[in-house]
């Protein structure tokens, strides 16, 4: 019985392969050289897709892999009920905000918010009772404010020096953001063994790198 195991190229990615070494699990060959997106372990039972982050969900949901990593923002933007998220692998933490022109004025009216979070910012204002209009934008978000295409944007943010540097601030916190272990549901059932394992194996990692243990818990997302 054959697990797959869906990752998020980029930083997820190259904070998830240490937990996995950790684990005696290593790609048959090196992702970031590579070009395969089907890779091999040293475990004939578990192989990995290495694929964009948006499509991590997708991929499990679906069952094309058994489990999968993914950050909360994805996550909250997919709203996969399909999926079970048993395990907060604590990895490529950052936070979710909303950030303004540091001279902005408040919001007046419906304001225009530039983001590649659609979902996440309609839910966010929706909850506080402001009515937004949503550009959708792949990149570049920090410029948006700067030329007047919006006058806010929900965006991940790190050490927070890019909104600095462009004159932004953070005005509003939305979530704290981090990876997370998802599992197809039917995988739970018809390999419930094989994936149990290999849940309770990384939340026993995390629980070593964070020096507690960490007790792994099946929810949906």
């Amino acid at each position: 019985m054959v697990l797959t195991l869906a990752l998020s190229k980029g930083r997820i990615l190259d904070d998830t392969l240490p937990l996995l070494a950790g684990l005696g699990i290593v790609p048959e060959v090196d992702p970031e050289s590579s070009r395969k997106l089907v890779l091999g372990t040293n475990h004939p039972d578990l192989r990995l897709l290495v694929l964009r982050a948006q499509d991590v969900p997708t991929f499990v949901e679906h069952g094309a892999a058994d489990l999968g990593v993914a950050g909360k923002d994805v996550l909250m933007e997919h709203g996969a009920a399909g999926l079970y998220e048993p395990l907060d692998l604590g990895i490529a933490r950052c936070r979710i905000m909303v950030a303004a022109r540091a001279d902005a004025p408040p919001i007046v009216g419906r304001p225009r918010v530039a983001t590649k979070y659609p979902m996440i910012a309609r839910r966010h204002f929706a909850a506080k009772g402001v009515q937004v209009e949503v550009i959708k934008l792949y990149g570049s978000m920090e410029l948006a404010p700067l030329v007047g295409l919006a006058d806010r944007i929900v965006d991940l943010v790190d050490t927070g020096k890019t909104l600095e540097a462009n004159g932004l601030v953070e005005v509003e916190h939305i979530a704290d953001i981090s990876s997370r272990l998802v599992v197809n549901k039917a995988s739970m059932k018809m390999k419930h063994a094989a994936v149990r394992d290999l849940i309770s194996r990384l939340a026993g990692a995390v629980g070593a790198e964070h020096g507690r243990p960490r007790r792994a818990a099946v929810g949906s997302v």
